[in-house]
């Protein structure tokens, strides 16, 4: 711990950093954490100077991560939520007025965000709590309503529901597909720029994998960005770093607004499924019930 410190000189630049990071503003970071925009300014650099590291590139008026900027985002934002949901979980020990959603933070992102105005609208009386981890957590212990899982749908002491099959195909954004030489066979993606997702706790599909799939084996995949939280991959493809691999549930919108462009034909339907998953043993409160059956219901839309 003590050599930590040493890398990040304050606990506080953490919270500066995710802030910025999440936010792209120094200005819009100072906003939300109370503070004053030099002061941002200030912690960033002393964290820089601390991890001999740029972080940021600093442009008019608006600031982007640079390549190790979104490898220590990718770290940082995942322990914050963390402690964040376990702050939360032991806050709220006792109460049952509330459902919570435990799900990836890309689930969350990309396949609730655009969809919870619906919800609001329709159930405004709930209390809704999104909350996103890497591990796949114990129902009954962590007090978690509902969750979304990605496997066979058999889970110890579970009820499962399909909420999508498990489809995966490349995306990039329109620019980095329009610009792609020669993508009119599967082989030739192997020369293109390729983001890899490497979780730390579950294993996740390989971009090897996916080549074996379709039936190219034995050949040097290209090294590329490697980043360990989903959203952050589909910020890094939005954003013109390469081919990202897209699971359709997650993608579908980002597709439709033109945000992502996909190569389809070229899908893998691995046979595992996205599941919502619930406890066999507590029973859910007439609001987790809700929020199930409306997941369920958008998922069939």
């Amino acid at each position: 711990m003590r050599n930590t410190l040493k890398l990040i000189a304050s606990p506080r630049n953490l919270f500066v950093f995710e802030a910025a990071a999440r936010l792209g503003s120094f200005t819009l970071a100072a906003h939300e954490l109370g503070m004053q925009q030099p002061s941002v300014s200030a912690a960033i650099k002393q964290l820089e100077q601390a991890l001999a590291v740029r972080l940021f590139d600093r442009g008019h008026r608006q600031i982007t991560l640079t390549n190790a900027g979104l490898r220590f985002y990718a770290d940082v934002s995942q322990a914050l939520r963390g402690i964040e949901n376990a702050a939360e979980a032991v806050h709220n020990m006792g109460r049952s007025e509330y459902v919570t959603l435990n799900s990836s933070s890309a689930f969350s992102y990309y396949w609730m965000m655009p969809k919870l105005h619906n919800l609001r609208e329709l159930h405004p009386e709930i209390d809704l709590r999104l909350q996103n981890s890497v591990h796949e957590p114990d129902l009954d212990v962590e007090n978690i309503s509902i969750a979304v899982r990605l496997g066979n749908g058999d889970w110890p002491d579970c009820e499962a529901e399909k909420i999508a099959d498990e489809i995966i195909f490349p995306v990039a954004s329109p620019i980095v597909m329009r610009s792609a030489k020669n993508l009119r066979s599967v082989p030739n993606l192997l020369n293109e720029r390729l983001i890899h997702l490497e979780e730390p706790v579950r294993m996740r599909p390989t971009w090897s994998q996916w080549f074996e799939h379709h039936g190219i084996r034995n050949v040097e995949v290209a090294e590329g960005m490697r980043l360990n939280d989903y959203a952050l991959v589909l910020q890094a493809a939005q954003t013109g770093e390469g081919f990202a691999f897209g699971w359709e549930h997650i993608v579908r919108d980002l597709i439709g607004r033109q945000l992502l462009a996909a190569r389809e034909e070229w899908a893998w339907h691995t046979g595992r499924g996205i599941y919502l998953v619930w406890s066999r043993t507590r029973p859910l409160s007439d609001n987790a019930v809700k929020v199930r059956d409306w997941i369920l219901s958008a998922a069939r839309n």
